[in-house]
């Protein structure tokens, strides 16, 4: 990608080259939805090309999105918004000329580890971007592709409870089960997720580290308070990476699965709890689970 962008003044068709963009846009599409020829990542990825454009007073992204038809998820990866942005006439963004996923080479906020994570073996082709800020920016493009529903929910629902791991697989729901530990039915208060031993667990929400410690259950433990009479349980860690009376953002790291206490192999034994009482994460959470 060259340096020197191309500047947008206005998402008007008087402005010479918006009009180029929505031309380029057209084709962009045309490329990556058309059934025939069928092309390869890489070949569509040299149709590819980057504008700048500062926002003007009323801008946001729907509007933008729309003027342009290009899908928001393709604005959020490329410009590494983690939320719906409140632009400003004083920023400069990109707008890219074809749909699809900017999946970063490093990722930095928690809607790219989450998308870094899921796309690990996708095709995409790699590409650099020269920032407006002047930096150079590698991703790997993935034209057409949009976001996942969880990822979607956690772009638009900023402040919400997350996941405590990036890669899981749900090994019990919350509810009644027969224990693995004593062979009989017994309320499970939470979910288990599996993950190999030393996965990194990340706070759901932002909030205090009210306790840690150990015990014969959930072996290695950190119980998290949160606003509104919300708390976290995260058992069964092999490792505490926090202390007592911490003050957490959400998406801090916290610990790493284990195997500690009563368990049967490394999983995350995670709780949600409403003034005290025990809450259905999957309802919390509100995301798609993996079984």
């Amino acid at each position: 990608m060259a340096s020197s962008l191309p500047v947008i003044r206005r998402l008007d068709l008087r402005d010479v080259l918006f009009k180029q963009y929505l031309d380029d846009v057209e084709a962009g599409r045309k490329a990556v939805f058309s059934r025939y020829p069928v092309k390869s990542s890489m070949e569509l990825t040299a149709g590819l090309v980057i504008y700048s454009y500062t926002p003007a007073n009323g801008d946001d992204l729907l509007l933008i999105a729309a003027r342009c038809n290009i899908p928001y998820d393709t604005f959020a990866t490329l410009n590494r918004w983690q939320s719906v942005p409140a632009l400003t006439q004083s920023q400069r963004i990109l707008l890219p000329s074809m749909p699809g996923i900017f999946v970063p080479e490093e990722p930095q906020n928690d809607l790219e580890k989450l998308i870094f994570s899921s796309r690990g073996n996708a095709p995409g082709t790699p590409i650099t971007i020269h920032a407006p800020d002047g930096s150079q920016q590698r991703f790997r493009f993935i034209p057409g592709d949009s976001f996942y529903p969880n990822e979607r929910f956690f772009f638009l629902n900023p402040g919400v409870f997350r996941f405590p791991l990036l890669n899981y697989r749900v090994t019990s729901n919350y509810g009644m089960r027969i224990s693995p530990i004593s062979g009989r039915p017994k309320m499970h208060g939470g979910l288990d997720l599996a993950a190999p031993t030393g996965t990194p667990v990340f706070a759901v929400r932002e909030g205090v580290v009210s306790e840690t410690g150990s015990d014969a259950v959930f072996g290695k433990y950190v119980i998290i308070k949160h606003e509104n009479g919300w708390t976290s349980l995260y058992g069964h860690l092999s490792s505490i990476e926090v202390k007592n009376g911490a003050r957490l953002r959400q998406g801090a790291l916290i610990g790493k699965v284990g195997s500690t206490g009563l368990s049967t192999g490394p999983h995350l034994h995670f709780e949600l709890r409403e003034n005290g009482k025990a809450q259905d994460p999957r309802r919390v959470l509100r995301q798609k689970l993996t079984n």
